[in-house]
């Protein structure tokens, strides 16, 4: 088959583009002529089909008040990309379109292209985040809270609630981005939704799009499952015995959404540090952390700063047992994942089917999850990992020293339930394989 995959970044920038790439490598793996569509970016990588991409939009960097109006313009619909689209597809000629994050630097505009009303082309969409069902992405209100109120279709609600990054002026913008899809019947346009977790296949049929959604999980690639392998760590309890530091770890963005304060609180609070010694630490178990347990944070973001602050506001004991490694990929950060004892996904939105979740269980690390949007999925409590109750610090601090107490024994079952489940669920060839059957049933419109 022809397939034309789309993106907005050509570049390793987050999930979406982890996915994207590992996409392509699978669909070519089995025979399948790829092409992509993009925006230009001096950290792309190459491509013969970048002739065709879009020029480079930047909403948020540094640039002046005219050219954000100029580029702003362009975010709901964008004629430069509906006519590139439709010179690749005249180059092309692609049987099915498999879309991933476009909005705002490529747009629904692409559809418009005059090729696809002369040719039936299926076109599939994987949702990454909500953009779907909450201009916000994140279903989560300028409040901080998790909300559903946008499900009713009138977009408003993310104006009047300052949901976009804090600016009445974004969230506006964004509203009126989305009112017009609507009314545009952009989203009639694609045939089928990928849901990579169940729950997020529930709010898309709670947000109108049932019948067209399927849920296929996130997969890892050959050479991810490999490394996983490769970095796993069997005796980390003969390294604690031998000197060795046992540590929790975050890798991940640093930012408010994904919960890295409420960790940091918590284990704090756990460890007994300063001001949270005297608290009750825990309903369920007694003491604290033993004090050879340090928690390790991989990644960068706009919480750092603060994340820096309330560790130096702790004391050295605390500066001491939580470290900041900075950004990691590849190996480095692999091998960080395969010698932590647990890797702790504290988001506070619902997150989809995080590839953070998925390399740790590949590395034979359980997780400790909290209890939102697709993330239950992945962690089984007390085989995968244990979970806690999203934004609750309290929940997460008897989480941590439920996890700390885990026997070598127990540690053991827990690492085997963990490459089970990345065997049963997350391998690259099953997953294109079905991808490929849904392709040719859209084709053939059942």
């Amino acid at each position: 088959m022809r397939i034309l995959l789309v993106n907005k970044y050509f570049y390793r920038k987050g999930g979406a583009e982890t996915y994207f790439f590992a996409l392509a490598e699978g669909l070519r793996a089995l025979g399948h002529d790829v092409a992509f569509f993009s925006m230009q970016h001096p950290n792309n990588e190459p491509s013969y089909w970048s002739k065709y991409f879009v020029s480079e939009k930047d909403y948020v960097g540094d640039i002046s008040a005219f050219k954000k109006v100029q580029e702003a313009s362009t975010l709901i619909y964008s004629f430069e990309a509906r006519r590139k689209f439709e010179a690749l597809l005249e180059e092309f000629k692609p049987d099915v379109i498999h879309m991933n994050n476009v909005h705002r630097q490529l747009t629904l505009s692409i559809l418009d292209a005059p090729y696809l009303k002369k040719h039936h082309v299926p076109v599939v969409y994987t949702a990454h985040d909500y953009i779907l069902l909450c201009p916000a992405y994140t279903m989560v209100n300028g409040r901080g809270e998790v909300c559903d109120a946008c499900l009713d279709r009138r977009f408003v609600h993310a104006t009047k609630n300052v949901c976009v990054k804090g600016s009445r002026a974004k969230s506006l913008l964004a509203s009126v981005e989305a009112e017009f899809l609507k009314y545009h019947h952009s989203y009639d346009k694609i045939d089928a939704i990928i849901a990579p977790s169940e729950f997020m296949k529930s709010k898309l049929d709670e947000g109108g799009y049932a019948g067209r959604t399927i849920t296929m999980q996130n997969f890892l690639t050959d050479s991810q499952m490999a490394m996983g392998a490769r970095v796993a760590n069997t005796h980390k309890f003969e390294d604690a015995q031998a000197g060795a530091r046992p540590y929790f770890l975050f890798f991940g963005r640093l930012s408010q959404e994904k919960g890295i304060l409420t960790l940091v609180k918590a284990f704090l609070q756990a460890a007994g540090l300063e001001r949270y010694a005297d608290s009750d630490v825990s309903a369920g178990h007694k003491g604290f952390l033993p004090d050879t347990w340090d928690l390790h944070i991989v990644g960068d973001g706009p919480e750092r700063e603060a994340i820096e602050r309330l560790i130096a506001s702790e004391g050295p004991q605390a500066v001491s047992r939580i470290r900041l490694l900075g950004y990691r990929t590849g190996e480095d950060l692999q091998r960080e994942v395969g010698n932590a004892r647990f890797t702790v996904l504290s988001s506070e939105w619902r997150e989809n089917m995080p590839y953070s979740g998925l390399e740790s269980l590949a590395a034979q690390t359980p997780v400790i999850g909290a209890n939102i949007g697709g993330i239950p999925e992945l962690v089984v409590e007390g085989e995968t990992g244990f979970a806690f109750e999203s934004g609750n610090v309290s929940d997460l601090t008897d989480a941590l020293i439920k996890a700390s107490h885990a026997g070598e024994n127990d540690y053991q079952i827990m690492q085997q339930a963990c490459t089970k489940y990345v065997n049963e669920r997350c391998e690259q060839s099953q997953y294109v394989r079905q991808l490929e059957d849904s392709y040719r049933r859209i084709a053939r419109g059942e």
